[in-house]
């Protein structure tokens, strides 16, 4: 009698739950019962394969616990967000949009300074989020964009300004204030890296903490049916879901509900490559103070349909009032088939009535824990899909659900008070590096801002120089220059220093007699020195470096005596490092400095350079300074 066959081996999901453990069953079955069964349809028996196949579930796990509500939830989420877009929904449907509340501000008035003091003292209550999960690669950048200098003079990195920014803050408060940095897959190593070469800046154990954002589950179709790798059908591919992700973590690792039980009231988040927004934030702590803000947006002048969001106030059919950021090509039509035929125009101030989001936010820490709990930090997401043509059937390749930072008050409850706070001024509190050296040219020649290395530097003497000039002091220039075919840029006097001496405009004005203060057209100042004292400078030509030093003389005059720079304020604010016992200001008085200097030297565009040189567009050559103490 012949032997009976063997039965057929069985694959797919069923023929392989017998090697699962419950947790891993729980999930595919929910998983294949919101119509995901694809993504096991073509698994060979048990026995075949099973690696990949555990690889495949090691993912699924991972993505289920770093998404709120789990893999379930985003995939309804995505459904109905998809077919929203097929069906061409409009989120504004029936609002009527209006100028929101706010202030309008110009840097270093009387009310600006009144409002930086207010601001500076809530600042003590304040914790601070840096969104840094980007690398450089769009500006033609390999590292991280933190790790780029924000300027060439001093050749300090973004990193290193937001870090010593938040501890001269936490100096005048006497207290270490809390700094989390939203990184991502291709950035946390690296800025563990960079934060531990130079020892955190002097920033105390536990104040610099790290979030790290997880990808999220792309999706192949309208059915929202997870789209798997094309060459690795053990693998679901993933991408980045947004910096609004910032909100998940900082509720699901605790650090809000942290900051609040610490006694702190207010959470300021602030993004990679904007050098100025500490020249802003503190005013704006301060209007968040004045007016009982629950959210309040940094924002910029805006001239009619330029591309970026704009801060609106839109009531709903219902009643509902919320004011958020309404993207710029949404605007417009908005405001045509509403309050204005014409749509977005300026008004008489040359600029759109609407402010521009630059995503630097103060939030109520109270208001925002709340909202937390109750949406567990998952806000308002949308999707972008690619159509392959009009039918909306098919995408050309796989999408995602995304959420920005800035979209956090869509959810929040009437009655919540949602203002902005606008710095007349842009190049004082908003010149990012976004752009490469060819893109930025492009917007240049276009007549729009080229928010690039270029600008972002030089936009960093030009404050600067403005505060010393208002506060009475003689500032050469500007010469004009072109860089990276940008042209009609402004280069002023190259005049950098380190938050640690002065992060207001109180500290400038207590430490320069601005009176007696004379800086060459085509001189540098770098002030490193936290406790430096200029009394009476004339930096006729070439570099003057002011350093902090660990002892000496009280006096750096027209001799060159020279006293220390201690950083016994850092310290209090967390500071790892002791200042040095006898200490004393280095404080310049009667000094004369005369000397070649440094070059800001125009790149040739076939010449080799650094990438940090390339994406500027110029190369500095520092012939001589002199270097105080």
């Amino acid at each position: 009698m012949a032997a009976a066959p063997a039965p057929a081996a069985v694959g797919g999901l069923e023929g392989n739950k017998e090697w699962m453990d419950a947790e891993d069953v729980k999930l595919v079955d929910a998983l294949a019962a919101e119509g995901q069964s694809h993504l096991f349809a073509d698994w060979p028996a048990a026995g075949e394969h099973d690696d990949d196949k555990r690889r495949l579930l090691d993912q699924l796990r991972h993505l289920d616990k770093s998404y709120a509500g789990g893999l379930v939830k985003y995939i309804r989420n995505a459904r109905q967000l998809l077919k929203d877009s097929k069906e061409g929904v409009n989120p504004f449907e029936g609002c009527t949009p209006a100028v929101p509340e706010g202030e309008k501000l110009d840097f270093g008035s009387q009310h600006f300074r009144e409002l930086e003091r207010a601001g500076i003292a809530a600042a003590g209550e304040a914790a601070f989020v840096l969104v840094a999960g980007g690398l450089g690669e769009r500006l033609g950048y390999s590292g991280i964009k933190v790790a780029l200098p924000v300027e060439s003079a001093s050749g300090m990195c973004f990193l290193e300004l937001y870090v010593k920014s938040i501890l001269a803050l936490g100096a005048k408060a006497g207290r270490a204030l809390p700094l989390a940095i939203m990184t991502s897959d291709d950035t946390h190593q690296r800025t563990v890296d960079l934060l531990d070469k130079h020892s955190h800046w002097g920033a105390a154990p536990g104040q610099i903490t790290l979030i790290k954002q997880e990808k999220v589950a792309c999706l192949a179709d309208n059915d929202a049916r997870l789209a798997l790798l094309p060459n690795d059908p053990f693998q679901v591919q993933t991408k980045p879901h947004g910096h609004g992700d910032v909100h998940m973590l900082l509720h699901s690792s605790g650090l809000a509900d942290k900051w609040l039980a610490d006694g702190f009231k207010w959470v300021c988040f602030f993004q990679d490559t904007n050098g100025l927004v500490f020249r802003a934030l503190p005013a704006a702590i301060g209007v968040s103070v004045a007016n009982d803000y629950d959210v309040n947006s940094l924002a910029v002048p805006r001239r009619a349909k330029e591309a970026i969001g704009a801060i609106t106030r839109l009531t709903y059919p219902d009643g509902r009032h919320i004011t958020m950021n309404v993207e710029y090509n949404q605007l417009d039509p908005l405001l045509r088939a509403t309050i204005a035929p014409e749509g977005d125009v300026n008004d008489d101030t040359g600029f759109s009535p609407f402010p521009g989001n630059i995503n630097q936010l103060v939030l109520k820490l109270s208001t925002y824990c709340a909202e937390l709990h109750r949406h567990g930090g998952v806000i308002a997401e949308f999707v972008n899909p690619k159509y392959a043509d009009a039918s909306k059937e098919k995408f050309k390749s796989s999408t995602r659900l995304e959420c920005m930072m800035q979209d956090f008050p869509k959810s929040l409850p009437e009655g919540c008070r949602v203002g902005f706070t606008v710095v007349n001024q842009v190049w004082a509190a908003y010149s990012p590096v976004k752009n490469s050296p060819a893109d930025a040219a492009a917007k240049a020649a276009g007549g729009n801002p080229s928010h690039s290395a270029t600008t972002g530097e030089l936009d960093m003497y030009l404050t600067n120089c403005k505060m010393l000039q208002a506060l009475g002091a003689r500032i050469d220039g500007p010469q004009p220059a072109e860089f990276n075919g940008i042209k009609d840029l402004e280069l002023w006097p190259r005049v950098a220093w380190s938050p640690l001496w002065a992060c207001s405009w109180d500290d400038v004005e207590a430490k320069v007699t601005a009176s007696k203060l004379h800086i060459g057209a085509d001189a540098a100042l770098v002030i490193e020195a936290p406790d430096a004292e200029i009394r009476s400078l004339d930096l006729q030509r070439g570099a003057l470096v002011i350093k902090a030093a660990s002892g000496g003389s009280q006096e750096a005059a027209a001799a060159g005596s020279n006293g220390t720079g201690g950083e016994a304020a850092a310290g209090a604010a967390g500071a790892a490092a002791e200042p040095a016992a006898a200490a004393a200001p280095i404080i310049v008085d009667g000094l004369t400095v005369d000397n070649v200097g440094w070059e800001w030297q125009p790149l040739d565009p076939d010449a080799g350079a650094a990438e940090e040189e390339y994406i500027r567009g110029f190369r500095v050559v520092r012939h001589e300074q002199q270097v105080l103490p």
